[in-house]
């Protein structure tokens, strides 16, 4: 008795489309004949996955299984005669499950045009570019259509012909020994459909050259580190008339001198002197906007303590937004000191309260309290 197509399967009666497809990828694996060579209960059985799967997946001989069963199709009914070879939509699940055992899928247009590589470059900008925006002219060898045969490879005056091996499809079939055969690249035109006898002499038959250009890039305002630039159609020329690749630029912002980057704040550390933190005071910083800003230090700041310049950051890229400029003080202790300036100091030191270093202070006095803990 022959088994049912949904426990064949291994799917519900319910089953969608989706899910027959995923089913039979999984199950024609396992099973089919050139992974499992001289094995007759392995091709039988991948037959009857394919009538299977061939069946439930035409919503019309789904809809006569489901009900009258196998006798739907037999003495002359509507799926009779089909079997594996009235196979219309296998070939293209065959594709995605051997493709690549085959040699790869249709990455061929018709005449043996192939789309070029796509290429790379690598660009660094420094930060007070990447401010302002800039338009950069680059330089980059590539490969471009030749203009001796506009790209057919073929002689001027000549044309490609079609490949006598393959009729132009550019995949010839191979018989596997069994009732099976599979599809391969064309050996002769290696995919392309085409041949060329008489090759242009200036690119070889290749139909492009290498040639160096020079290319204008746009480099908007805000741009951060990392940004890909994306120029289409500059990439690699495509073979034999083929359409050309995409360029991409990466982007790299080199180290600042003063300034840190972080999304569109910018952040500095500026050395103060001691006095200035305790006594108070400002200092000038420049920014990147060409202009210089004052910042206020209250008297007793203390070391790392953080300003905020607002609109002074980074602009955002195609908005109009701008960023911050974060400022971190450094306190400076004083080195070289002449005799009357430690003379003051001291004098400062005996002069000075628990007040005047309440950090400091309420610091060693928590010390002292833990280590005195140890002898209770």
């Amino acid at each position: 008795m022959k088994a049912d197509f949904y426990e064949m399967l291994g799917v519900e009666k319910g089953a969608t489309e989706k899910d027959l497809k995923a089913a039979f990828r999984k199950l024609a694996m396992q099973c089919h004949p050139d992974r499992n060579p001289g094995d007759a209960d392995a091709e039988r059985r991948f037959k009857e996955i394919n009538e299977a799967y061939e069946t439930l997946k035409d919503p019309q001989k789904r809809a006569a299984y489901d009900r009258f069963g196998h006798a739907a199709f037999e003495n002359g009914g509507m799926g009779a005669g089909a079997g594996f070879a009235g196979a219309g939509g296998f070939a293209d699940i065959f594709e995605d499950i051997f493709g690549e055992m085959m040699g790869g899928g249709r990455r061929r247009s018709s005449g043996g045009r192939e789309r070029g590589a796509d290429l790379r470059y690598n660009m660094e900008i420094t930060l007070e570019e990447a401010f302002n925006g800039k338009t950069a002219q680059i330089h980059v060898p590539s490969s471009i259509t030749c203009n001796e045969c506009s790209g057919s490879g073929a002689r001027p005056g000549t044309q490609p012909v079609t490949c006598s091996m393959c009729g132009g499809a550019g995949r010839v079939r191979a018989q596997t020994g069994g009732f099976f055969s599979i599809e391969r690249t064309c050996p002769s035109c290696h995919g392309r459909g085409q041949t060329i006898k008489d090759p242009c002499p200036k690119c070889d038959g290749q139909g492009r050259v290498t040639e160096e250009r020079t290319l204008s890039v746009n480099i908007p305002a805000g741009i951060e580190d990392g940004t890909r630039i994306r120029l289409s159609g500059e990439g690699e020329a495509g073979a034999r008339g083929g359409p050309s690749g995409d360029l991409y630029i990466f982007l790299s912002v080199s180290p600042h001198e003063f300034f840190q980057r972080e999304a569109e704040n910018l952040y500095c550390t500026a050395p103060i002197s001691m006095t200035t933190a305790a006594l108070g005071g400002s200092f000038e910083v420049a920014t990147l906007d060409g202009t210089q800003t004052r910042v206020k230090i209250p008297e007793g700041t203390q070391n790392g303590r953080k300003f905020r310049v607002k609109g002074k950051g980074m602009p955002v890229m195609r908005q109009n937004m701008v960023g911050d400029l974060i400022i971190q003080v450094s306190v400076e202790t004083p080195q070289n000191l002449t005799k009357r300036q430690r003379e003051l100091l001291e004098e400062f030191d005996k002069l000075s309260s628990t007040e005047n270093s309440p950090q400091s202070t309420g610091f060693f006095n928590r010390m002292k309290d833990f280590f005195e803990s140890f002898g209770n």
